[in-house]
């Protein structure tokens, strides 16, 4: 099963940017606790589906905002790009790359997370578009 992990300088910080931009809950991991490692929970990931995500503390310091991209690039569907977009940049987050609509796939558009890390999201383009 694909697993994804998240690696951050201010977990708390991290946890509520995330939260509230994809309604994600986390919980400690069971013997994570010297890394700092948190289980992400969501309906969306895990309980049964075909992916499952953590978030751990850093090791180290965070690439430098603007910087190319680092490490892998997660993409997350979500009902409305701009909006989830426009709450990324008003609750920490900065533009890596504003919402644009790629035919047959979808309106899409990625946001700096204000950890280091580069986080996209997708409406996915209805039937017949």
């Amino acid at each position: 099963m694909p697993h994804f992990e998240i690696h951050v300088s201010d977990v708390a910080q991290a946890k509520a940017f995330y939260a509230g931009l994809f309604g994600w809950n986390f919980a400690p991991m069971p013997g994570g606790e010297e890394v700092g490692y948190h289980l992400i929970e969501s309906e969306a990931i895990g309980h049964g589906k075909d992916l499952t995500g953590g978030m751990m503390q850093r090791i180290g310091t965070a690439p430098e905002p603007g910087s190319p991209v680092r490490g892998c690039t997660m993409t997350f569907e979500v009902d409305d790009c701009d909006a989830r977009y426009a709450w990324a940049l008003a609750n920490g987050g900065a533009e890596a790359l504003p919402p644009a609509d790629y035919p047959g796939i979808g309106r899409c558009a990625y946001v700096e997370d204000g950890q280091g890390n580069i986080v996209g999201m997708i409406t996915p383009a209805q039937e017949g578009n």
